[in-house]
């Protein structure tokens, strides 16, 4: 296929992929890499090369989210330390150890918070806010295990914390600008790693098209009524952790 339309195949599925993440807080490393893992790219490969797209599509999401006054800057200072950390130590173990084994426990847990997220949008939210405390572990394991499996901060750390009560427009916006300096760390380490120049048309595709839907996606995410956003957050988690449990019984 010529390079061109190899491109913007990539392209295209790095817009929706960015459409969904900036206007829900999740899904872009989920769905990237599902797709290039379906189309015989290794999993290591695959998560390197959606990191390294990641480093545009977050800044670009950062800024848009920034811009539409999205963001609430004490939820971003507790995630970005720990995710950082998390994220690094992820990319290392990736690189050196099969991510499977934790695959499975980490859909029934998303499974549990996609659920909860769901009864908080029809019967009111009712939890207590997460600490600052209680934030530092949650952005941890967020960027851990998003290095791992090649997506999973914005489904481990936002449905968290709107599971918890926290606004979504508001965590949304924290979270995604977090990501930016979690992905740099990410892709840092994998470079160390691996050789990942081979892919650059994957990386490209993926990288333009976030970064062309990264403001629509923020404008989504300010105009969209609160109940409604957590309805499709905890739809968007349970459908992709159903069939994430699903394809590992298939294996």
């Amino acid at each position: 296929m010529d390079a061109f339309y190899q491109i913007l195949i990539y392209a295209l599925v790095g817009f929706i992929a960015q459409l969904i993440d900036g206007a829900l807080g999740m899904a872009y490393g989920v769905s990237s890499t599902t797709f290039l893992t379906v189309a015989g790219v290794s999993p290591k490969i695959a998560s390197a090369s959606v990191h390294t797209a990641e480093v545009f599509t977050t800044l670009a999401s950062g800024l848009s989210h920034w811009k539409a006054k999205n963001i609430d800057w004490k939820i971003f200072g507790r995630l970005v330390i720990p995710g950082v950390i998390g994220g690094a130590l992820g990319a290392y173990v990736l690189v050196n150890v099969p991510g499977d084994i934790i695959g499975p426990f980490v859909s029934v847990y998303l499974l549990i918070m996609g659920a909860v997220v769901l009864i908080r949008a029809f019967k009111g939210v009712t939890g207590k806010l997460l600490s600052a405390g209680k934030l530092i572990p949650v952005g941890l394991a967020g960027g851990f295990l998003d290095a791992i499996g090649g997506g999973g901060w914005g489904p481990i750390v936002t449905s968290t914390m709107v599971a918890s009560g926290h606004p979504p427009r508001y965590t949304i916006g924290s979270v995604n600008t977090a990501e930016f300096f979690v992905t740099i760390v990410q892709t840092l380490t994998f470079t160390m790693f691996l050789s990942i120049g081979d892919y650059w048309r994957v990386i490209l595709g993926l990288a333009v098209g976030g970064v062309i839907a990264a403001p629509l996606a923020a404008w989504l995410c300010k105009k969209i009524p609160e109940k409604n956003m957590m309805i499709v957050v905890g739809v968007l988690i349970i459908l992709l952790n159903v069939r994430s449990i699903i394809m590992l019984f298939l294996k």
